[in-house]
């Protein structure tokens, strides 16, 4: 038996040294945060330069912590360092395919386990990395990219605030439903506010053809959501139409704490979806929207 577990054992630890190499491998170096401000300097009628290399710094954290814990476990399992507590925890968690608490602690919220995980993180400094190049923010924004995404969406609502030269409290957003196509809007951003991809709803199908809410298909738990235009207005401007007041949250845990920046952790906002039925219909069925799925 004695035998039979340390070769589990062994196999387990090569199964892991693999990964944590290829982990190396694929994880791109620290962005060069002078280089981005270079290209997009702060500027008062564009805060999104601002968003982009803040977004950078946090990810350059997480990438640092990613990065040392990786680099410590290989040397570690050559022999060459001794495990701490903290790394053999990690190492536990990697070799059950989770995402370990070292990096939880720097993290955006995540249900994730590590190779999604992994490969969401990768797909998200992908976006950051080709914002920085184009040097202007691109016309469709994968709104799940974004670590803090309260403070991307604020820095559309002070574009149009200070485009207009008024309170920024005067300012929601307003919704529009575009097509199911990102490709379609690629070259032309909107005049103000955001075009939004990327987006799950959950309890709920979606009628392409109509713009609006409709039931779900049987044992289909997520769709993906329409592309959709945040355009930002007075608030007197609102316009009106049925719709479902629906909540935006980060995970499907759906629940969150108070950060010190006053939001919470995982909720976002509420999104007004054009639907036929009344309120309560979804409610009921606790429709919601999500940036990302736990799989």
């Amino acid at each position: 038996a004695g035998g039979g577990s340390a070769a589990e054992a062994a196999s387990v630890e090569a199964r892991v040294a693999g990964l944590i190499q290829e982990c190396l491998e694929k994880l791109p170096a620290p962005f060069n945060l002078e280089a981005a401000c270079a290209k997009s300097p702060v500027s008062y009628g564009q805060s999104l330069n601002t968003v982009l290399v803040q977004e950078m710094a946090r990810y350059n954290k997480l990438g640092g912590v990613v990065r040392e814990s990786l680099r410590s476990m290989a040397a570690a399992l050559k022999g060459l360092l001794v495990m701490s507590s903290e790394l053999e925890a990690a190492y536990k968690s990697i070799s059950l395919n989770q995402v370990p608490e070292l990096w939880k602690a720097v993290s955006y919220p995540s249900l994730k386990p590590l190779g999604s995980y992994l490969a969401d993180l990768y797909k998200r400094l992908d976006m950051l990395a080709g914002w920085a190049t184009a040097g202007q923010p691109p016309a469709v924004f994968w709104l799940p990219g974004f670590f803090f995404v309260q403070s991307f969406l604020t820095a559309g609502l002070q574009n149009y605030a200070r485009k207009l030269s008024i309170p920024i409290d005067m300012v929601r957003y307003d919704f529009e439903m575009l097509g199911m196509d990102a490709a379609k809007h690629q070259h032309s951003p909107p005049v103000e506010g955001l075009y939004i991809d990327g987006l799950y709803l959950e309890g709920a199908g979606w009628d392409a053809a109509a713009r609006q809410l409709c039931e779900s298909d049987p044992k289909v738990l997520f769709v993906p959501a329409p592309v959709m235009w945040f355009r930002p207005k007075h608030v007197e401007q609102y316009t009106t139409f049925q719709h479902y007041n629906c909540p935006m949250y980060r995970t499907a845990d759906r629940r969150g704490v108070l950060a010190t920046t006053g939001h919470s952790t995982n909720f976002v906002m509420f999104v007004r979806l054009p639907s036929q039925q009344v309120l309560q219909h979804w409610t009921m069925r606790g429709v919601a929207l999500l940036t990302q799925l736990s799989s």
